[in-house]
Formats: C-alpha cells, sequence, structure tokens
C-alpha cells in the first residue's frame, strides 16, 4: 500500500487508518504519536483523502478535530476496512476488538452515580474503547455532533437521532434528620411557609423541580440556590432545608423522603446519532447505558 489512490477514486487503507486515527484522537499530534508518523505527513494525508472523497470528513475547531456529517458517515466503513487490514496480517478470523473514541452526553448525576461506578467492568470488557463522558448538557448539542450519543431526561424536538426510552426518574422531596430535627415534630408536612429551600439558580428556573419549589416559596427567597444537584444534594445533607432531589440519589446519602410522587418524574432517553447507530464501538456505549438503566429501574423510579 502506497498511500495514494486508483485512478478511479478507489481509497487505500493507508488513507483511511489515517483518518480512523485523528476521529480518535482528535487532533493531529495525536493521530500522528499514535501512528508514529511526521505530523506533516497526517495532515498531507487527511487533506488527500478528503480531496479523494470530494467532502470535508473534519470541522477543524481550536479544542481538535471533530467528525463533519459526512465523517461520521464513513467511520462504519473504515472499521471494516481496518478489521480486514487486521485479519490479514494476524491470520485470525475473529471479530477484531472494539476500539476508539466515543462521546456520551449525560446528567452529572447519572455519571457519578451510575456510569462510573460501573465503568471498570466496562473497561475489562472494552479495553481500547476510550469512553469521554460530557456532563455540560446545557451546552450539547446531538445535532451539531458534539456528542455521539446521549443519556438524558428531555427529549429532543430535531435532528438526525434515534430514540428509546429506557425507564424514568423519580423525583421526592427531601431533607436531613438534622433539619427535620430543627424544624420540630409539630410542623404541618403540607405548611411549607416557615421552611427553607435549596433550589435551582435563574438559568435552570424552567426545571420541574425549581418550579415546584418556587410554588411553595410563593415569592419567599429560597435559603440557597446552586447550578447541580451535586451541590443541592451537599446542602440538603449539611441541614440547610428541604430539596427536590432524584430517588437513587436522595436514598443512598440517607435522607429522607417527605413526599414521593410530586408529578414531576422525567422519562429517561437513550438518543443516539442515526448515522453511528450500526457502529459497533456505539452500540457497545449504547447496551453499557441499557443496562445500567434495567438494573436500577425500580431505584431510579421509586422513593
Amino acid at each position: 500500500m502506497n498511500g495514494k489512490h486508483d485512478a478511479d477514486g478507489t481509497l487505500i487503507w493507508d488513507d483511511l487508518r489515517i483518518f480512523l486515527a485523528i476521529s480518535r484522537e482528535g487532533t493531529l499530534s495525536g493521530a500522528a504519536k499514535r501512528l508514529r508518523l511526521g505530523l506533516a505527513t497526517v495532515s498531507r494525508r487527511m487533506e488527500r483523502l478528503e480531496a479523494a472523497v470530494g467532502q470535508p470528513l473534519f470541522l477543524r475547531q481550536q479544542t481538535g478535530y471533530r467528525l463533519t456529517e459526512d465523517g461520521a458517515a464513513m467511520i462504519e466503513r473504515a472499521e471494516e476496512m481496518e478489521a480486514a487490514a487486521r485479519s490479514l496480517t494476524s491470520g485470525m478470523a475473529e471479530s477484531p476488538e472494539v476500539s476508539g473514541r466515543v462521546r456520551l452526553a449525560t446528567a452529572e448525576n447519572f455519571a457519578t452515580g451510575l456510569l462510573l461506578p460501573n465503568l471498570p467492568e466496562f473497561r475489562a470488557k472494552y479495553p481500547r474503547l476510550t469512553l469521554d463522558i460530557v456532563t455540560d448538557v446545557a451546552t450539547v448539542n446531538l445535532h451539531r455532533w458534539d456528542a455521539d450519543l446521549a443519556l438524558r431526561m428531555v427529549k429532543p424536538d430535531r435532528g438526525h437521532v434515534s430514540l428509546q426510552r429506557l425507564g424514568s426518574l423519580g423525583y421526592g422531596l427531601y431533607a436531613s434528620d438534622v433539619y427535620l430535627e430543627h424544624r420540630g415534630s409539630n410542623a404541618d408536612a403540607a405548611d411549607f411557609d416557615a421552611d427553607d429551600f435549596i433550589t435551582w439558580g435563574e438559568a435552570q428556573a424552567h426545571l420541574p423541580a425549581a418550579q415546584w419549589v418556587e410554588s411553595r416559596l410563593q415569592g419567599r427567597a429560597p435559603a440557597l440556590s446552586t447550578s447541580s444537584v451535586a451541590t443541592q444534594l451537599a446542602a440538603c445533607r449539611a441541614g440547610v432545608g428541604f430539596a427536590i432531589l432524584p430517588h437513587f440519589l436522595a436514598r443512598s446519602n440517607g435522607l429522607i423522603c417527605l413526599d414521593g410522587e410530586l408529578g414531576i418524574d422525567q422519562t429517561i432517553w437513550l438518543v443516539t446519532q442515526s448515522d453511528l447507530v450500526q457502529s459497533r464501538r456505539i452500540q457497545a456505549v449504547a447496551e453499557f447505558c441499557r443496562s445500567i438503566i434495567r438494573q436500577h429501574r425500580d431505584a431510579l423510579a421509586t422513593a
């Protein structure tokens, strides 16, 4: 293989492996180091490949190289050639090991409470697959290819994506035993006029939990507003006040549920770029998410 293209436009593996390396590393320098090639060689071959297919395969950004829609659609074919090349050189007939990089967007509480505790088992099964977990979901848009797939509670209303409903995330009104002792046993459970609340900041005022708290405060200021579930959980444990929290997080932190049926439960959606649904690395991460939600379905939904 000499790295050139045939006269009829057929792609040669040498250039496609440059493409795969850049998609997995995210930068030219990372791909060059991975392949033990010069930076200029990697850049030149990538430009040659894009000229051959007649489409840009990457968006050049300050943070690195991001696949375009045409580039993402080409991944699967490139991986098939990679598998064939590996089979020829190794003489082995079995399927190649799943490898590459997958960008998963999800809420921070899902990442820390569910995904990360189960990640060692996933890594043992797929040691050559790199998982990028993005928790700043407010700025992640699958329509712009900011992520390959997402585990989220808001159903996308646009974009070329595949949707799967996995379950429900239940919320309840929680407090610590310290706060409840301070509140007193004679306090009316349904009367919150003298109670302190922990809630979301102005930027998240549209969230169902924030609106529920606002309706109880009736114009009073909250004791604390934050921009993350983690800080609300910590404040609630410290006895700052009531907080609306996911059941699975509050329960595991020893908090006491005063109302487990607030009417603000959310559907858990697995959202995948449609062009990537058949990718083996995407399928591996998608099944990882599905299996975790299946395993914890009851704990996620109920108090």
